[in-house]
Parts: structure tokens; sequence; C-alpha cells
């Protein structure tokens, strides 16, 4: 073979070397964007850190986020620049926590805006009337907040225009509305809606038995 024929064959093989290497790299490229878009507007993932949600929410428990149960929010501003919906009682949210907006907490809605607010008791009245409080769970006192009279006794308050109020299933085992306040719409990320994995203890056994679950 001459040199002239090989200098073009090895040419050639390195153009398409090149050329699957672009195809590879555009593709991932796409696929990255594709997550970050999903991630940023439709739907992401979070992991349960703590037990105010129990029984609804276990320690170790992997969910998914619906970002657009209530419309579409403006990255890094943190808007809603189109409402779908507004959160209902009994929505499962995902929210910036008002004490430190780098975190993220997940409270049963209970209230919205023109509820009164009351508990008395433990039993919580919307409007002056008891609700039907089917997730509520009480595992007794927490020494974190054992006896604050909020946990047990509040209001009545009025929830405020365009906010909601919150409390964790665990009634007894939740930093919530009760303690710190109502929530901004702006400020909610969107409704829980599924459980996809789940771990239990540092055994790291996995609960088969959650995995696809709905969070009701």
């Amino acid at each position: 073979m001459s040199a002239g024929k090989a200098t073009k064959a090895e040419g050639q093989s390195l153009a398409k070397s090149k050329s699957t290497f672009r195809e590879y790299a555009e593709a991932i490229g796409m696929a990255l964007l594709l997550a970050l878009f999903i991630r940023t507007f439709i739907v992401q993932a979070f992991k349960i850190p703590s037990g105010s949600m129990i029984p609804t929410l276990q320690i170790g428990d992997h969910i998914l986020v619906n970002k657009l149960s209530y419309g579409i929010r403006v990255p890094f501003l943190e808007d809603y620049v189109v409402d779908f919906s507004k959160p209902k009682r009994g929505d499962v949210v995902v929210f910036i926590f008002p004490e430190d907006r780098s975190k993220d907490f997940i409270k049963r809605v209970i209230g919205v805006a023109g509820d009164e607010v009351q508990i008395r008791g433990k039993k919580v009245l919307i409007n002056g009337k008891e609700i039907d409080d089917p997730h509520a769970h009480f595992e007794g006192d927490d020494p974190q907040t054992a006896g604050l009279s909020n946990r047990d006794d509040y209001g009545p308050r009025t929830v405020p225009e365009n906010h909601i109020f919150l409390m964790g299933d665990n009634r007894d085992r939740s930093y919530d509305s009760r303690f710190w306040g109502y929530v901004n719409l702006d400020e909610v990320r969107g409704k829980a809606f599924l459980i996809y994995w789940s771990w239990d203890g540092a055994d790291r056994w996995v609960r088969w038995e959650r995995l696809g679950s709905l969070i009701r």
C-alpha cells in the first residue's frame, strides 16, 4: 500500500472517530439539558430525613414532587408566572422553609387563605368545625416540642391571603405552622405524589412494599 493511500485511510478513520465522539457528546448534552429541564419545571426528587410525616412518609422514603401541580415557576426568582390551581386542604406539599430558605420542608395543607384555624386538645377546627383528620398520628411528647402550648392548643387565627397553614401528620413530632406561621404560595415547590424508593434504617433494607406508593 502506498504512503498516500495509508494517509488517506487514517484521515478518514480519524474523521469518523471525531464524528462518533461528537454524536455521543451531543446526545449526552441533550440528555443533561432534558434532565435539568424536567427537574426545574416538571418533577423533582426529594429524600425524607425526619419522622414529621409518619406514617404517611417514613424516614428514608425517596419521593417525587410534581412541580406543575400549581403552576409554572421562574427559576431562581421563585415566582409563579402561570397559575394552574392553588394548594387544597389535604395536599402534601414541598415548600421553602420560612426560617431557613436553604432548606425544603414537606407538610400537609390544613388551612387555606381565609380559613380560621383552631386547635383544641389536639383536635383541628376549621371555621369553627372539627375536621375529619384521618392522617393525624400521635406518638407522644417530643423533647423538643413538649410543653409548647401551640402544639396542642392554637388560635383561632385566620390564614392570610396567598398563604397556607401546614402541619405534619406526626402531630406530636412536627415543627410546623403552629410554631413558625404561614407559607406564602410562591414558596410552594410542588405537590408530592409518589414514593419511588425507600430504605429502612442504617442497615439499608429496601422497603419493597412502599415502592410505587401514591402519596395521599
